[in-house]
């Protein structure tokens, strides 16, 4: 059996996908989760904005043993989803242990951004 390794509660304040590209390349963002135990990780992902109610709990499953990389944009619940252009943060809250990064790649303009971070983890809460 393998160890998990993380944590189970993780906070990204800085969420925002870019309205524009440009070239081949199309603006986003990725919840990148590794998955290091046996067993199955259960997510639920909550999105926060400025100026309206959240979008609560969004499963997402993860194999033991798997890394996924989540596109912000294909997070959705209920008929609501993350707008382009709207500034939001997410908590992500795993049944098991999990490590988060947070990427962002910015193609508004023909020089490519690209920001990635490891994501906050919350010790020692469920």
């Amino acid at each position: 059996m393998h160890k998990a390794i993380g944590e189970t509660q993780w906070i990204i304040p800085d969420g925002f996908i870019p309205p524009d590209s440009s070239g081949k390349l199309t603006s986003h963002e990725s919840i990148c989760v590794v998955n290091c135990s046996s067993e199955e990780a259960t997510m639920h992902i909550t999105i926060f904005f400025e100026d309206q109610e959240p979008i609560p709990e969004i499963p997402y499953v993860v194999p033991g043993r798997r890394t996924k990389h989540i596109r912000t944009s294909s997070l959705h619940k209920g008929g609501m989803s993350i707008p382009v252009g709207v500034p939001y943060a997410m908590q992500i809250q795993s049944n098991i242990p999990i490590v988060v990064q947070y990427s962002r790649l910015d193609s508004t303009q023909a020089e490519n951004a690209l920001m990635s971070t490891m994501a906050y983890p919350v010790k020692g809460q469920n």
